[in-house]
């Protein structure tokens, strides 16, 4: 058990609230398995991930049909939402769908987020795992249905996969889905982080918005170069329906890129702005 004290306002002192760290979730919990809350998580994680991909590859297809200068003439370059408007629709899909899921399954919606909170010990190997196969089917489905409904747009106009775009090394190009899916993960422990919440209880803050705003963000930086990725599932589920070899090639980066990036935000979270090397080091001195 900790406390925060807070500081003193102007119009007086805020009331120090407790927090307690969760503990550690067991790396292998077989019990979970005979619950019906794990596979409600599960099913609100596939659900989450396909309405994510169906909104947001529309979403493209729907900008790159609006400006194709064949289809729309000389100022088709000005038609569509552009890509503010498509970092919009992923950053507001995220946050909308965090929104609707956290209660139910944390609302991950990624592999990358998934794996960051499984090193960090606050999910099970086996929560972790089927989380990740729920996101990618989900994925598929989204993507899926997109091409479904509108096929020849779909096949026309790259079905919304991510490509490491021309003028761009791979080295580049796994740099930003590093860096891009670092800030998302470190945006997620921070925004979920117990102790904030006690030491800034009286500054509401709902978590679903900073981590749209975080992907919203990286986007805009991103685009240009891999279409941003910094989600698996996103990457996987359109690579699968489109089934180009482009796709297939840049594949590894949209994997590699958000694992690492994840990994680096998890230990930067918990082991620096958390202390917890430190606190572990003074408990087995004081032992």
């Amino acid at each position: 058990m900790g406390k925060d004290v807070e500081a003193a306002a102007e119009a007086g002192e805020f009331t120090a609230k407790d927090y307690t760290d969760p503990p550690p979730a067991p790396l292998i919990d077989a019990e979970e398995l005979t619950k019906w809350s794990l596979y409600r998580a599960v099913i609100a994680e596939f659900i989450a991930t396909l309405l994510f991909l169906y909104i947001t590859v529309a979403t493209v297809i729907g900008y790159k049909h609006q400006s194709d200068a064949n289809v729309g003439g000389a100022d088709a370059a000005c038609s569509g939402v552009g890509i503010l408007g498509i970092a919009w629709a992923f950053g507001g899909m995220i946050f909308i769908l965090v929104y609707c899921t956290a209660g139910i399954s944390g609302g991950h919606i990624n592999p990358a987020v998934t794996f960051g909170l499984f090193l960090a010990r606050k999910v099970s190997l086996i929560r972790a795992l089927l989380y990740m196969i729920a996101q990618c089917l989900g994925a598929i489905c989204g993507a899926g249905l997109v091409k479904g409904f509108q096929k020849a747009y779909y096949v026309r106009y790259g079905g919304g996969a991510n490509e490491l775009s021309s003028g761009y090394s791979r080295g580049t190009g796994l740099a930003a889905e590093i860096i891009g899916t670092f800030v998302l993960v470190y945006t997620v422990f921070s925004a979920t982080d117990p102790k904030r919440s006690a030491r800034d209880s009286h500054v509401p803050v709902l978590a679903p918005l900073p981590i749209g705003f975080a992907v919203f963000m990286v986007h805009l930086a991103t685009i240009p170069i891999t279409g941003t990725g910094i989600n698996p599932a996103r990457s996987f589920g359109a690579a699968v329906i489109y089934n180009e070899d482009k796709a297939w090639d840049d594949q590894w980066i949209f994997w590699v890129g958000p694992f690492i990036g994840a990994a680096i935000a998890a230990a930067y979270h918990q082991y620096v702005l958390r202390a917890s090397a430190g606190k572990a080091l003074g408990s087995y001195r004081s032992g």
